[in-house]
């Protein structure tokens, strides 16, 4: 589907609802995938550096960070959507060794056939639930562990839970990082848990998003990077401020937590859904 006609759209059914691919007018390789309405993801084929969403490119900046650039990094991606993250690691990162947990099949056979990867990319792609995978991985064996589930519009209350930290970061190397997508919007109760829920494992973090939405004015996305040494906060803090659409760097984590508890099974709970109309303009 690389070469296309302008204002192409594919819809098909896929496990979570409606998946729509609908073509970039911008760029003539790129492609927005939306489910049941809201956008998931957005892809390049000809060139996986490109990254349209702002809280994408706030995780990539992270990553280009965590290790010496070129280096290979062994990854970890739960929640696969159309592998924007596991693309741009391949291409800025050659070599590195990928596996993707996606729970729903037909999206991944979708992605697989109308939005194909680079061949020679060292990327796996596995269907099933994220925490089951998890479980039954090796201790130490990723030096990235990237969150990014998503149920519908929904993170699911399984995966924001301290139980399940602990084992994404019994899967990391020591001296590896987690970094996780999370969606809430004022008051900020959600994400408040989440990262206290990962600081409870992990405890060396930061956190990352637009101003206003680290100050509960609007929904949105805040990006968490944690593990169990010293973050590269000034370094990202420039990158994430030179973006197109600035961002910031939170380090006073006991602060923006206000002492809020972690959540556990018995009663973490899904991230709130998106403000209705939120996503209204579509691609």
């Amino acid at each position: 589907m690389a070469q296309r006609r302008r204002g192409e759209r594919r819809v098909e059914s896929v496990g979570s609802g409606v998946a729509e691919l609908v073509g970039d007018p911008d760029r003539p390789s790129g492609w927005t995938l939306l489910l049941d309405g809201a956008p998931q993801s957005h892809v390049d084929l000809a060139d996986p550096t490109y990254l349209e969403f702002e809280y994408i490119r706030r995780m990539a900046a992270a990553i280009d960070l965590i290790a010496p650039p070129g280096t290979p990094l062994r990854a970890l991606h739960l929640g696969g959507g159309a592998l924007t993250l596991p693309r741009y690691i391949a291409a800025t990162r050659p070599g590195s060794p990928q596996r993707v947990v996606e729970i729903d099949g037909p999206l991944v056979d979708l992605v697989r056939q109308a939005l194909p990867w680079d061949p020679k990319a060292k990327l796996r792609v596995r269907v099933g639930d994220a925490r089951e995978a998890v479980t039954g991985m090796r201790d130490a064996g990723y030096d990235l562990v990237v969150v990014d589930v998503f149920a519908g519009s929904r993170t699911p209350a399984h995966l924001a839970s301290v139980e399940f930290v602990r084992e994404a970061a019994r899967v990391l190397a020591p001296g590896g990082w987690l970094i996780a997508n999370v969606a809430d919007g004022p008051p900020l109760r959600y994400a408040r848990t989440q990262v206290a829920t990962i600081r409870a494992v992990l405890p060396q973090a930061c956190l990352i998003a637009d101003a206003a939405v680290l100050r509960g004015r609007r929904f949105g996305n805040l990006v968490v990077l944690a593990g169990r040494t010293t973050p590269p906060v000034p370094e990202l803090s420039r990158r994430v401020a030179g973006d197109w659409f600035p961002g910031r760097v939170e380090t006073d984590l006991d602060r923006f937590t206000s002492g809020q508890a972690a959540a556990t099974d018995i009663d973490a709970v899904p991230s709130p859904a998106p403000p209705d109309g939120l996503f209204s303009s579509r691609p």
